[in-house]
């Protein structure tokens, strides 16, 4: 049953496990266990929801049996002894309300197939059709899509490229289950096409002039818009389905360089990979911005350190000499400008010396160590906030 399985699907796969499996090591070591506490919090959450989605269709679906639709049961069942699984999951018909669709699902452990039934109403004129949805639905539970994989996957399927690659992997592959499951090629891309064409035209659809239409998959948009997506283009699928030898259309180079730039949002859409991405840079620009405005602040002011060291070490040694503060600047022969076009300024009560740069104040405040020696420290004054100050106010100053 290997033949059943799309070749990227385990490249795939194992890199998206790896990768995941890493997140997952650094969330729980990084944050001392916290990521833990959020995995149980976040399987409650999964557990209420999930198990009202199971309760809403055991509620209000109808269970395939040999007494209930039996025709369609014997379908589900031909399909899983095809398929060689001997643990059947239960299956279910649920009206779609319009919607031409079938999902697979677990639960503690339990496997559940829904038709929806716009699909099988649909597929009535079409007797192998159900079983391409049945077979497909039936491969994301053999393949075990659904599992502790996809949990232990999940932080790195967000990655782009990777995530939805790996996403349009399992559907290819699932494609093949529904192929397996029925019939002939034909009657497989019929049941397929029958989401494009709706549920009453499918019949009179022209396949080869429909399949003809994936040459339009290698322009840069579509290229672009399937590289963000979880799923190929349906004519690309039906194309693998119809005449799995033949290659389909290569996608645009230049697409894969614009979408390495879009997070995968699933079954959210690009757009929403797309606000995501916006969002990411939001907040890193919000962080670097300030980050670099800071950085240079402190380049700035570690200059004003530099230059004044000549008016401190004037300053210190008048005290140490006289016991006593001078009265000015001009005393002692120190210009108010330095050169760099900062203001000096004392303050004669206790000797600090503020400097007025274009960024703001930095004070020099000076202090008698153990022995009565001056030693000066310096702090931020208006303008300058605290993470701004130079490495050299962390300490005692030359």
């Amino acid at each position: 049953m290997n033949e059943l399985v799309y070749p990227r699907e385990r490249t795939l796969g194992k890199i998206t496990l790896v990768l995941g499996l890493l997140v997952w090591i650094g969330l729980i070591v990084g944050t001392f266990g916290v990521a833990l506490l959020i995995l149980g919090l976040s399987f409650l959450l999964y557990l209420f929801a999930q198990s009202a989605l199971i309760a809403y269709i055991k509620g209000n679906g109808v269970e395939l049996t040999e007494a209930q639709l039996p025709d369609l049961y014997a379908q589900f069942v031909a399909c899983c002894d095809r398929l060689q699984m001997e643990s059947r999951p239960e299956a279910f018909i649920l009206n779609g309300n319009g919607g031409l669709n079938a999902f697979a699902t677990k639960f503690l452990g339990t496997q559940y197939v829904v038709l929806l039934s716009d699909i099988v109403d649909a597929m009535e004129k079409h007797t192998d059709g159900v079983k391409f949805y049945i077979g497909h639905e039936l491969g994301h539970l053999r393949m075990k899509h659904l599992g502790v994989g996809h949990l232990l996957r999940w932080p790195a399927l967000w990655l782009p490229l990777v995530g939805a690659a790996y996403s349009r992997a399992r559907e290819s592959t699932c494609d093949r289950h529904g192929l397996a499951c029925s019939e002939s090629p034909e009657s497989a891309t019929r049941a397929l096409v029958a989401l494009s064409t709706g549920p009453d035209r499918w019949n009179q659809l022209d396949l080869g002039a429909y399949l003809g239409q994936a040459k339009h998959t290698s322009g840069f948009w579509m290229s672009f818009h399937e590289l963000i997506a979880g799923y190929p283009w349906l004519t690309k699928r039906a194309v693998r389905i119809m005449k799995s030898e033949t290659e389909v259309p290569k996608r645009n180079g230049f697409a894969y360089l614009i979408a390495l730039f879009i997070p995968f949002a699933g079954r959210l859409g690009g757009g929403f990979g797309l606000l995501i991405m916006v969002y990411m840079i939001g907040v890193l620009a919000a962080i670097a911005i300030p980050a670099y405005q800071d950085y240079t602040v402190k380049a700035k002011l570690s200059t004003v350190v530099i230059e004044s060291k000549n008016a401190r070490r004037a300053l210190t040694e008048y005290y140490q000499a006289n016991q006593k503060t001078p009265e000015s600047l001009d005393m002692l022969g120190i210009k108010s400008q330095q050169s760099d076009g900062s203001q000096l300024s004392m303050n004669p009560n206790n000797m600090e010396l503020t400097v007025r740069t274009k960024q703001g104040q930095l004070i020099f405040k000076p202090s008698l160590d153990d022995r009565g020696n001056v030693i000066w420290g310096c702090t931020n004054g208006e303008g300058i906030k605290p993470t701004q100050l130079p490495p050299a106010c962390h300490g005692v100053l030359e």
